[in-house]
């Protein structure tokens, strides 16, 4: 028998359904006439997932003694003799009681697999070995039961089982999943929204790997060559010339008329480390590709259209951005180019073809000059040893005629060719081979002194010499000069990766904390021995082409004393119309150029990026204090002069002597007055506390406190209120300070009492999670849109209050001020079944920077536009 097939529910989730969907599967087969039975089935007392079963024959478990305890687990053997064609199995994670056939069930599964029979079976994301630690660290809670991700991988069918974070959490509030005396601890817990859109987002990943998986498998198996375009992936090539920007973005626009299509650039480098490449331009448009959401591939080649179209149906490309060729029309009639190959043997794939200001442009003669490799003294060397040899080994072999044969001559010749080849490259040797035909017809050949050669062998021997003599020292001349590229390459390479790696890790003699501008320009100045680096901006209205001392600011420097303009240094990079930098100590020559260039791009990245940073903190204050001065005007035009003039009413009509007041009405009077100044000092000392937070001067006292002591205490401050406490014992101590703790408690229960329905009491709860204590104040009022949720933090905000006239909207924004200040946080969760939970965190373990430090960290909240500050902390 063959093996059987694997089919496995892969939930995102405990709870999500995986099992009766496992049982539905088998139900249906059955019911078509398949032979099903049940393996192992875990039911955990649900009465549907167990009316599942009742229809389905269920292989009696075998019965285990572990350590004096019974247990059950699958019967691999019964299974396996009853010999059905469909076995259900469920759990494949779990680990097996020690003694059995195997140590984990996916084993089972494997000899069931092995003899024939089809496996249904399941297992939930955060069981697989290569989530388990992400798991473990998104939800705190060690996952010890895994499945190698191969065995899942293998399956012939996974089938996700999903569920909205809020759906399965209201399956849990209706008792669906967990006995109720469970419910509370595990929505307070592994049961978060944030747990479970994370496991869910793990789950859609993994499950899409796989399905990459098979269809790369498909296409392999089926020998398919073509694209199929299941998506739309455009791919730009990069030569790392100047037109790569208008590439770039004419590859965007492709790519935005496909929604959802995905974006690649890829540069092909020579196999041999040899490039044109500017790295300058490469860095640019690196950056550029991937502000416009797309990704920068760099693959190794020896032949471009071949590494072009390879990596493009590697990743199952469907349309392909080339840049028109620069070469010269000359230069095409020879070849026709990498756009014209690549296009000719794209095959499926569509080719655009892009026009661009460098067309037809050529290689310039300084290029040109550049690429003759050997600098000037050295060719100069080479003509005057060439000079030298070759009148040397006349004189010398002119003394031993008649000793040395034409041939032996010839050959000597040659050799003094070459080695001129080697000092000087390709010039001196043709110089030298020319001047040594000469020198050989006329005192070597016969007849002697004359540049005649009467014996056909002799003219012969002549040509090949001179054929021989410029194809060895063009070789060797091209051979040296790509030494010394590759070793410049190399160099360069070294160089780049060092800088790369330094602005990653932010690493400096001086400390972590430098700007990574300043960092740039001390590794430039450590790199090539120089004295001073300087950045320098144009000033304000200066002419583009004014180079003069008076134009120029330095925007930053390194080493000496900065150079004041270009014309200071003796090396200068035009980065831009505005940007130039600077280099003083020594001049570097034209073969450093493009690592020069490299640093000054990378400059003026930093140098816009810290711009970009130092306007947004100066901006972020001036907006923070001006919607609080704004919010706070219209909170005191109204709310601070209610109470007063309450108070102020009450106690004008006791003082008025046309009314004569009895003493019960005197009471009530003096009672007004006296509850409106309560209300006037509660809202001052609220504003008074949001100053001090501002300004970082609250003081606090953060020592360890029990929940079950801290809990009670502000509810003596809560008149009237109808709650019910469910702190468990034994719960870790959470460090804060007393008062403020107890502030926000009565704010939050408070605001809680508020909303809930009359006769239904307000839920306080407490968990630990991972170093940290949860206070959870939940109620069944009617609860925040999603969008407000982040506003109700904001102050001066109230948002759909019943009674809109009491309140600056201060509450809750002081009680995640005073929170954060603590070193804890306040957030807001739905409660399942309509309501809203208000959940407040705080740690158990004392931080280092307790005390005044800890306000430093607060230091975000302080600015109150956007209530996500508090989540960065």
């Amino acid at each position: 028998m063959g093996r059987g097939r694997l089919r496995i529910y892969l939930g995102a989730a405990p709870g999500v359904g995986k099992t009766y969907a496992m049982l539905a599967e088998g139900a249906r087969r059955l019911a078509r006439g398949t032979d099903v039975v049940v393996g192992y089935v875990e039911t955990h007392d649900r009465p549907k997932t167990a009316g599942l079963v009742k229809g389905l024959e269920v292989v009696p478990r075998k019965a285990m003694s572990y350590r004096g305890t019974a247990f059950t687990e699958l019967d691999v053997d019964a299974v396996i003799a009853r010999a059905p064609q469909v076995a259900l199995v469920d759990e494949l994670a779990h680990t097996n009681v020690p003694g059995g056939r195997n140590d984990k069930r996916w084993q089972d599964v494997e000899a069931i697999l092995d003899a024939g029979i089809d496996v249904i079976t399941t297992v939930n994301v955060q069981h697989l070995e290569s989530v388990n630690d992400v798991v473990e660290q998104i939800t705190g809670v060690p996952q010890r039961e895994t499945v190698p991700d191969e065995v899942v991988r293998r399956a012939d069918q996974v089938e996700l089982v999903d569920m909205t974070p809020e759906a399965l959490r209201r399956r849990m509030a209706h008792g669906n999943i967990y006995a109720p005396e469970k419910i509370d601890a595990a929505l307070g817990n592994y049961f978060r929204v944030g747990n479970l859109t994370a496991l869910r987002e793990l789950a859609l990943l993994w499950l899409a790997g796989k399905v990459d998986d098979q269809l790369d498998r498909y296409r392999a198996d089926h020998d398919i060559q073509r694209t199929w375009e299941a998506r739309e992936r455009v791919v730009v090539a990069l030569t790392g010339g100047p037109e790569g920007d208008t590439l770039i973005r004419r590859a965007a626009r492709i790519a935005d008329r496909g929604k959802g299509a995905d974006l690649l650039a890829v540069h092909v480098t020579r196999s041999d480390g040899l490039t044109d490449a500017d790295p300058a331009n490469l860095t640019r448009q690196r950056a550029l590709v991937e502000s416009l959401g797309g990704t920068y591939h760099q693959v190794v080649g020896t032949n471009v259209p071949d590494a072009v179209l390879d990596f493009a149906r590697g990743v199952n490309a469907t349309q392909l951005v080339l840049g028109a060729s620069r070469r010269g029309r000359v230069a095409q009639i020879f070849s026709r180019g990498v756009g014209v190959t690549t296009t000719a043997r794209s095959g499926p794939i569509d080719v655009h073809l892009v026009t661009h200001e460098e067309v037809n442009q050529g290689r310039r003669w300084k290029a040109l000059r550049s690429a003759w490799g050997v600098p000037a003294k050295r060719r100069n060397a080479g003509f005057v040893l060439a000079a030298v040899l070759l009148s040397l080994l006349t004189l010398v072999l002119d003394q031993a005629r008649g000793t040395v044969s034409l041939t032996s001559d010839i050959l000597i010749f040659q050799a003094a060719v070459i080695g001129v080849a080697l000092v000087g490259g390709l010039y001196p040797a043709l110089f030298a081979a020319i001047t040594g035909s000469l020198l050989l017809n006329y005192y070597f050949t016969p007849p002697l002194h004359t540049f005649t050669v009467h014996a056909p062998e002799a003219f012969f021997q002549l040509v090949v010499y001179v054929v021989v003599g410029v194809t060895v020292s063009t070789i060797v001349d091209l051979t040296a000069r790509r030494s010394r590229q590759v070793a410049q390459a190399q160099t360069d390479s070294q160089i780049l990766s060092t800088l790369a790696g330094d602005i990653l890790r932010g690493d400096s003699a001086t400390g972590r904390d430098r700007r990574a501008l300043v960092e740039i320009m001390e590794r430039l100045r450590e790199t090539f021995a120089l004295e001073t680096v300087t950045l320098l901006e144009r000033g304000p209205g200066e002419p583009v082409a004014h180079r003069g001392p008076g134009s120029w600011l330095v925007a930053a420097s390194v080493g000496g004393a900065p150079c004041t303009s270009p014309d200071k240094g003796e090396s200068d990079v035009l980065i831009d119309d505005t940007l130039a930098l600077v280099l003083r100590g020594r001049a570097l020559p034209a073969s450093d150029r493009r690592v020069l260039e490299a640093f000054a791009a990378q400059a003026a990245v930093a140098l816009r990026h810290q711009r970009l940073a130092e306007a947004a903190e100066q901006v972020r204050p001036l907006a923070a204090a001006d919607k609080m001065r704004t919010a706070l005007l219209n909170a005191v035009s109204h709310d601070l002069r209610t109470p007063l003039a309450s108070a102020k009413a009450a106690v004008d009509s006791l003082r008025s002597p046309d009314v004569s007041w009895s003493e019960e009405d005197q009471d009530e009077l003096v009672a007004t007055a006296a509850a409106s100044l309560d209300r006037l000092d509660r809202l001052v000392a609220n504003l008074l506390d949001m100053s001090r937070l501002q300004a970082g001067s609250l003081g606090m006292s953060l020592r360890k406190v029990a929940a079950e002591d801290a809990v009670p205490r502000a509810l003596a401050d809560v008149a009237d209120a109808d709650v019910e406490l469910r702190i468990p014992e034994g719960l870790p101590e959470m460090v804060a300070d007393p008062a403020l703790l107890e502030r926000v408690l009565v704010n939050l229960i408070a605001n809680a009492v508020r909303y809930n329905p009359a006769g239904t009491p307000v839920l306080v709860t407490a968990s630990a999670h991972a170093e940290r204590l949860e206070l959870r104040v939940i109620d069944r009022g009617p609860g925040i849109s999603p969008e407000d949720r982040d506003r109700v933090f904001e102050p001066f905000q109230r948002l759909g209050d019943r009674d809109n006239h009491t309140g600056v909207g201060l509450g809750l924004a002081l009680s995640r001020g005073l929170t954060e200040a603590m070193g804890g946080s306040m957030r807001i969760e739905e409660t399942p079944g309509g309501g809203l939970t208000m959940v407040l965190d705080l740690p158990t373990r004392q931080p280092e920077d307790a005390g005044p430090a800890m306000l430093d960290r607060a230091a975000a909240w302080r600015d109150p536009i956007g209530a996500e500050q508090g989540e960065r902390l």
